[in-house]
This record gives structure tokens, C-alpha cells and sequence, in this order.
């Protein structure tokens, strides 16, 4: 069958094999995995249908869906759209007021919510948003109705109007409103629909080798464009898809599932190399030399280039007896690893690729579907620090001042309500403007695109040079002992500063040889060694940039950025903004 809709995937499975396993979730309690079929997701997902149809809701009504990922929010998500109704998924971090401002923007009139935490968040609303009827749990919550026991409820799911309801979905109407938490700024509702998500998902498919029947672990947000449109892809491919317990447990979780494949961001393969150096650290004598031989060749490591039976022979013997421990920790069974939304250090790509495993960088936007660029699997169609060659049937191309433009059937609708905003992105060619600034490098023969910065973020010095932070920050985290980094300045000041967070892990363990006795971050970033250890860090990545770029003073913070410490946005990407405020004293003393 041809495919047109989102939901479209479900029935084409349902047409072929519907008693294969589909998703899965652990069962707290016996602590086994629940397993659902295609026929059963299908069934379950008409019984939401029903409940949406039974309350009243018609084709374009929105609902919302908050929730960590659980197959509860995918019953939601095909539930609703198979009626037409538009679907509002929402991060359960996010304030109370970006809740009201969406609930209102949108009209929600009904709200699947996950937990008694976000249950609390989102009931005022009840009596504040006049659109806002019903919020339904997934978990058991008093004074809630409650997901299963409405399903329950259901003695009868009306298949003719169901049937009816999904025939009249056009590929053209909306599947989703997905509100950008953005770095700044209110939210914005990017409208996309069922042909803006199925063309990126068919183009993206040519070039990623998915493998029916394989299984991956979900575990970044659903509510972001990027896992949702990777779910869909699992479920157009037909691999089983088991949602990890928490970001606590995904280690144990990849060990039980032994995915082939799942998707993530650079931060949390960055938290799987530290603790990967954690125990490394903790090694003695022979073991520790050959624990870091192995890193050293590692990072000697280049994509596509045959470096010699020399060096192939050492990297067999690294890979047997240091790297295959890597895998082993990512399950035993990764064929490649899909990362975006921000920027992986080059270095952690290399040593990753020399332990054999694929780490697959793409680049993209909610308002574009969201995958524009991607490197490939064969490693010469890779360039590390790019974000890869355009998808097919998508063009991309620079504009005079080097913002990357995009056009193709997975360029939004528009922003909700916001024609104007609209209009800022959209010009009258068709072209969609990023906000990025890239340029095109030749690897390989081939022409691969690397981001240099956001636009929004350049910002001119006090002798009217302009800085790129990012590119910047980008570089000096691929120092071992630099974790995170905000560069700061303005026109008011003649140089560039930056606030670090230095990598505790590898700190504590050169603090440790150099006879320093704490391991307390508050104490180690005060201590004269540590400062100058890290300065010197700074002052050779330095030598990379022009003398406007380099970083002249630094500031050591103890404690890591954080999603819940409002630093981070829900994609890891820093809240410049908010850092601005929080670390005013902190900054105004880098430039006295």
C-alpha cells in the first residue's frame, strides 16, 4: 500500500505481519518487558480514537501528550491522528508558564499526561485555559482519570467511523504542532504535517541502513521532532523498539535489549566516555598502560584511511582487549549510533569509530522534519566535525553571509498563529532559513557541510570583530579536562572570556598525581594547579583561532549545567539567555 499518512505505516504492517512485536516497555514491578504487537498497538490505539470521538473532539481539535516515552504516548500520538486530530507533545520539564502559554496558543482541549508530577503542573490549568476540558494519566493518579480504565471503558470501538475518519486524513493536514523550546524567546508552534514527516522519513531511509526485525533503544524525548520522527522510522522499517527505564538506567537497559541501532545526543555518549575513563582511572600497572595505549591510538584514528599494517595490527590488538569492552557496554550489538542536536567532540568520534563503532552525525530542525543533512555509513562518506551530505530529494544551499538554506516537501506549514514569524524563515522563493551558518568542505571528492555558528549568536568584540562562539566552545571541549564552556563578550569589551565547567572525572584523577587531596569540585576549582592546568588547556586550543578569537580569562565553575538547573534546553543546547542572568557577577568579573 501506498503510504501518505504517519498512521499509514501501522496498517501497512498490519497488512503483513500483525502478531510481530512492535514496542516494548519494563514492567516496574516484575521488572520484565511488556511487549505489544502491531495488532495490539493498532487495537489499543482505536480504543484512544474512541475516547477522543466519544469526548466530543473533531479533526483539527488538539490535544496535548506529556510524557516520558512509554508505549502509553504512542497510543496517544496514532490514536489522534488516525481522526485527524492534531497532537501537542510537550517536554515534562518545561515551566508551568510555558504550559499555559501552549495549552492557550494551541487550544488544547484535552491532555494525556504521564506522572502525579506533571499531573500537578498541568491541573490549574483546568480552570485557566477555557479550551481545556479533560487530562487523562498514563499512571494511576487519584481524583485522574486514568488511560487504562477509560480504556477499559470501551465495549465497543465504532470501526466505520474510525475507518471514515482516517480515509478523509489528506497527507497535507497537520500530524503534529511541536513548540520549539528555543534558547530564547517564546515557543513557537511549528506546524507539520503527515507529508512533511513521510517524505523526510522515505529520503532519510535511502541512505541509513535500518534492518527489519532488529531492535533499538528509545530513550530521548518523544516529544522532540527528532526521536519522533526516528520512531516513526523504526516503525516504517519494522524494528522493535524498547523504551529504557529512565536516563539512569540506559547502560543496564543496552546490556538486557542489545540494540542494533538507537539515536542520541553528543552529552550522552559524553557521560558514556567519562565513565568509560572513570574506570579506566581506577586501573593499575600494565592494565592502566594499556588502557591508555589504546586511547592514544584511538585517537589516531581517521575515517576511511588505511593507515598501514602496523598500525591495523595494533588496532585489532586495542580493539580485543580495551575497545570490546566499549561495545560490550553499549550492548555487544550497535551497528551505529545516530547523533544530533548539537555538535560531538571530533576527538570522542574518532576513538568511538576506532572501537568499531558508528557514530552517524546528522543536522536539522523541527520546522524541517527535522533531518536536512546526515554522513552515511561508509566511513569515506564521513567527515568528522561536518553534519554530513544533504538527504536525497532535499537542497540545501549557503546564502551570501553564509546562512544555510534549505528547501523540499519537509519544510514546515508555518508557525501556529504566527504568519509573521512565518515569513521570517519562509521567503517568497520557498527557501527556509536556518539561523546557522555553515560552508562547504571537499572530503573524499565529496562536498560535506559543517556548521560554524547560529547567526543570532555572533556577537562583535569592542575592535568590531565578529566571534563565533560556538565554533570556539566546539574546540575547547575536546580537551579532556574542559566538560562544558559558554564564551562571553560584547562590543563593551576588547577581548572574549569564557565560564568552564572542567570534566571532574579526568580532573580528579590528574589532581590525584599531582598530590593534590580533594576531590571536592568546589575545592579543585580554586586550586592555583587546577587553574593554571586548565589555562594552559585554553592557551592551546588558542593557537587554532585568529588573536580576536582566543579566550583571555576563564572562570571555573563547580557544578555541571543542567536541563533541571535551567541552563540547558531540553535538547542539551545552552540557554545563553538565561546563563547571561545566572552568571552576571561571574562574567562582569571576567572583564575587570
Amino acid at each position: 500500500m501506498e503510504v501518505k499518512r504517519l498512521y499509514d505505516f501501522l496498517t501497512r504492517h498490519i497488512e503483513r505481519h500483525p502478531n510481530d512485536e512492535f514496542i516494548a516497555a519494563k514492567n516496574t514491578q516484575t521488572g520484565e518487558w511488556k511487549k505489544y504487537t502491531y495488532a495490539e498497538v493498532q487495537d489499543l490505539s482505536d480504543k484512544v480514537s474512541q475516547i477522543l470521538i466519544n469526548e466530543g473532539l473533531q479533526p483539527d481539535d488538539k490535544i496535548a501528550i506529556i510524557s516520558a516515552n512509554r508505549p502509553e504516548w504512542n497510543l496517544a500520538d496514532l490514536g489522534s491522528q488516525q481522526i485527524g486530530v492534531v497532537n501537542v507533545p510537550m517536554y515534562p520539564t518545561i515551566s508551568s508558564e510555558d504550559y499555559e502559554f501552549i495549552f492557550g496558543d494551541a487550544e488544547v482541549k484535552l491532555a494525556f499526561v504521564g506522572d502525579k508530577t506533571i499531573y500537578e503542573k498541568v491541573k490549574p490549568l483546568l480552570g485557566k485555559i477555557p479550551s481545556l476540558k479533560r487530562i487523562i494519566s498514563f499512571d494511576k493518579i487519584d481524583n485522574c482519570d486514568n488511560l487504562w480504565d477509560e480504556i477499559d471503558k470501551i465495549k465497543k470501538v465504532d470501526t466505520v467511523k474510525i475507518g471514515q475518519l482516517k480515509s478523509s486524513v489528506s497527507e497535507e493536514e497537520l500530524a503534529t504542532i511541536i513548540y520549539t523550546s528555543g534558547t530564547t524567546g517564546t515557543p513557537k508552534g511549528v506546524m507539520l504535517t503527515h507529508l512533511n514527516i513521510v517524505d523526510n522519513l522515505t529520503n532519510v531511509s535511502e541512505v541509513i541502513p535500518f534492518l527489519e526485525g532488529e531492535k533499538a533503544l528509545s530513550f530521548l524525548p518523544l516529544c522532540h521532532s527528532f526521536e519522533r520522527v526516528v520512531f516513526f522510522a523504526y516503525l516504517m522499517l519494522g524494528i522493535k523498539i524498547y523504551y529504557a527505564e529512565g536516563l539512569d538506567k540506559i547502560g543496564d537497559n543496552l546490556k538486557e535489549v542489545q540494540p542494533y541501532c538507537f539515536s542520541t545526543v553528543p552529552r550522552l555518549l559524553e557521560k558514556v566516555y567519562e565513565k568509560i575513563m572513570e574506570k579506566g582511572n581506577e586501573l593499575t600497572g600494565f592494565k592502566r598502560k594499556l588502557f591508555y595505549w589504546s586511547i592514544e591510538l584511538g585517537e589516531q584514528y581517521d575515517l576511511g584511511v588505511n593507515k598501514g599494517f602496523v598500525y591495523n595490527t595494533k588496532l585489532l590488538l586495542a580493539r580485543t582487549l580495551v575497545f570490546s569492552k566499549w561495545n560490550e557496554a553499549l550492548g555487544g550489538r550497535v551497528k551505529f549510533i545516530v547523533t544530533g542536536a548539537a555538535a560531538m567532540q571530533p576527538r570522542l568520534i574518532k576513538l568511538f569509530s576506532a572501537a568499531g563503532v558508528n557514530i552517524i552525525e546528522g543536522y536539522g530542525l523541527t520546522e524541517t522534519a527535522p533531518i536536512l543533512t546526515i554522513n552515511r555509513m561508509p566511513e569515506r562518506e564521513r567527515m568528522i566535525g561536518s553534519i554530513g551530505m544533504p538527504i536525497p530529494n532535499v537542497t540545501v544551499k549557503l546564502a551570501e553571509d553564509g546562512e544555510i538554506l534549505a528547501k523540499g516537501k519537509n519544510i514546515m506549514k508555518g508557525y501556529y498563529n504566527r504568519p509573521d514569524l512565518t515569513a521570517e524563515v519562509i521567503d517568497k522563493d520557498g527557501w527556509f532559513h536556518t539561523g546557522d551558518i555553515g560552508v562547504w568542505v571537499t572530503h573524499f571528492g565529496q562536498q560535506f557541510l559543517k556548521i560554524t555558528d547560529r547567526k543570532k549568536q555572533l556577537f562583535k568584540t569592542a575592535g568590531g570583530k565578529y566571534i563565533a562562539p560556538q565554533a570556539i566552545e566546539n574546540k575547547m571541549v575536546e580537551s579532556p579536562y574542559i566538560e562544558q564552556m559558554m564564551v562571553v563578550g560584547g562590543d563593551q569589551y576588547k577581548y572574549i572570556a569564557a565560564m568552564i565547567v572542567p570534566s571532574f572525572v579526568q580532573l580528579t584523577a590528574w589532581a590525584k598525581e599531582q598530590g593534590i587531596q580533594t576531590e571536592d569540585p568546589k575545592e579543585l576549582t580554586k586550586n592555583p594547579k587546577v587553574i593554571r592546568l586548565i589555562e594552559d588547556e585554553v592557551n592551546e586550543m588558542n593557537t587554532h583561532f585568529g588573536k580576536w578569537e582566543q579566550v583571555k580569562k576563564i572562570k571555573l565553575l563547580a557544578n555541571e549545567w543542567t536541563i533541571e538547573g535551567g541552563e540547558l534546553t531540553p535538547t542539551l543546547k545552552l540557554k545563553r539567555k538565561v546563563m547571561n542572568e545566572k552568571y552576571a557577577k561571574e562574567i562582569e568579573g571576567l572583564f575587570r
